[in-house]
């Protein structure tokens, strides 16, 4: 269908539970979502057809100057109108790197993880399009305790849990690109919950341009 939002879905070292995290993508008919990963989309003469780019991949460290990897985050990232959507794990690549700073709107992306946490979360923006008509939801995911983003960022949804960052959702532009953070996702306590799905699926039409 050509209406589908074209999205491609970029993997790195961290291990996943693939078939649910399918499962989930699949749940969206009006995403076309390709999963693949970082160094074969960087080989893709055909990255920049999609209407946004998903990153769940967890890198590390800074890529030599060499990399395709580096060369197309410095060289072409955001410089189309192609959304940028960072997803859990995908927030924290590249702890070092000035430009996935820019990229992400963190400036400190140092962390401990914890599993299996109980997580409330509250809509602080119900007029944006990504969480307009949201109320206030919860669900168990693993969260990052972390510094919070910059304050240049658009803070959407946050969590009063003393084991998190505070800021869960956030938006932000990077050079031509609308970004869209969503620090949620760790497995199929996430996944499975419809109000994360209504994010991520929402984030993904707004990054893309497509609604908003």
């Amino acid at each position: 269908m050509s209406d589908r939002l074209k999205v491609a879905v970029i993997l790195e070292w961290h291990p996943f539970d693939v078939m649910n995290f399918h499962e989930m993508l699949w749940s969206m008919p009006d995403v076309a979502a390709y999963v693949q990963p970082w160094d074969i989309f960087v080989q893709d003469p055909a990255r920049a057809s999609y209407d946004a780019l998903l990153f769940y991949n967890m890198s590390f460290p800074v890529p030599p100057e060499d990399d395709a990897r580096r060369r197309y985050v410095a060289d072409e990232l955001g410089t189309t109108d192609q959304g940028i959507v960072l997803l859990h794990h995908g927030i924290l690549s590249y702890e070092t790197w000035p430009v996935w700073d820019a990229v992400s709107g963190t400036t400190d992306r140092a962390f401990t993880y914890h599993q299996g946490e109980h997580m409330r979360f509250s809509v602080t923006d119900p007029d944006h399009p990504i969480t307009a008509g949201l109320t206030d939801f919860a669900f168990v995911d693993e969260s990052y305790k972390m510094p919070e983003p910059a304050p240049d960022n658009h803070v959407l949804i946050t969590t009063d849990n003393p084991q998190s960052v505070s800021a869960i959702a956030w938006t932000r532009t990077y050079k031509n690109s609308r970004v869209f953070c969503f620090a949620s996702g760790h497995d199929n306590t996430a996944w499975s919950s419809p109000d994360f799905r209504t994010v991520l699926h929402r984030g993904l039409w707004w990054a893309a341009r497509r609604t908003g």
